[in-house]
């Protein structure tokens, strides 16, 4: 927790980072890479904008599950073992793999848009502040400088993997099933800067593979809209229990 607030504590800090100036300040990232950033996140939106038609089929047609999952996961093993000179095949793969994802997510949408439309709304507008503020801050940093949180935010997703795993075998409980929920906010928060900044480098090193980078930053992004949908839905309930029992 104390290496995760040193990377806010790291920003108050060096006050001039955050002025006007320095975020017009790109001089660390050369042109070349800036251009595959802008491809970069050019095919993140597509692919947010397939994953989402991916969730509305599922609210039209029901087929979001297992099946979506697995189509999901098959697909990015597919567009990994496709070669880079492979261009439109690899992006026809990842806008696949994000409209399986997004039909996967598609019952938890379901289920707040049933509840609240507001919660899926106000999830979406939390996450994408949250992605845009973390990949800017990434960018505005010096070159490496949170690229060490590659190990501990490794261990931490290694954390979550076997409480997952020991809940699904002994029993969870509401206390553990938070730490999960919020641990692993945290997690995937960081994963957004840590990818940002790796990005950024192997750009730097010549590795301009733009399909590849886009499907790990929307990873990411699917990563924490989901822990903040339930997050939201799950105070909206609470607040509407609390409410029938003071009716009562």
């Amino acid at each position: 927790m104390d290496t995760f607030a040193s990377f806010f504590t790291s920003q108050s800090a060096s006050g001039n980072r955050w002025s006007y100036d320095s975020l017009k300040n790109f001089r660390q990232i050369s042109p070349v890479v800036q251009t595959h950033l802008k491809q970069v996140y050019l095919s993140l939106c597509c692919a947010l904008i397939a994953a989402a038609v991916g969730a509305y089929i599922h609210i039209l047609w029901n087929i979001g599950g297992l099946l979506t999952t697995l189509a999901s996961v098959g697909s990015i093993f597919w567009l990994l073992s496709v070669p880079p000179y492979e261009e439109q095949k690899r992006v026809s793969l990842l806008m696949a793999a994000a409209l399986f994802q997004g039909a996967s997510i598609g019952p938890l949408i379901e289920l707040a848009i049933k509840f609240d439309p507001s919660i899926v709304l106000g999830a979406l507008v939390g996450c994408a502040v949250a992605f845009g503020c973390f990949s800017a801050a990434a960018m505005v940093a010096r070159r490496r400088e949170y690229l060490y949180l590659g190990g501990l935010l490794s261990s931490g997703l290694s954390i979550l993997f076997w409480l997952h795993f020991a809940s699904s075998i002994f029993g969870g409980s509401m206390a553990l099933f938070k730490f999960e929920l919020y641990f692993g906010l945290l997690v995937f928060v960081g994963y957004i800067v840590v990818d940002t900044q790796d990005i950024i480098e192997k750009a730097h090193f010549g590795d301009l593979d733009y399909v590849k980078h886009a499907l790990t930053l929307f990873s990411d992004f699917a990563a924490v809209f989901v822990r903040i949908l339930i997050i939201m839905l799950k105070n909206a309930r609470e607040k509407e229990e609390k409410k029938k029992k003071r009716r009562n």
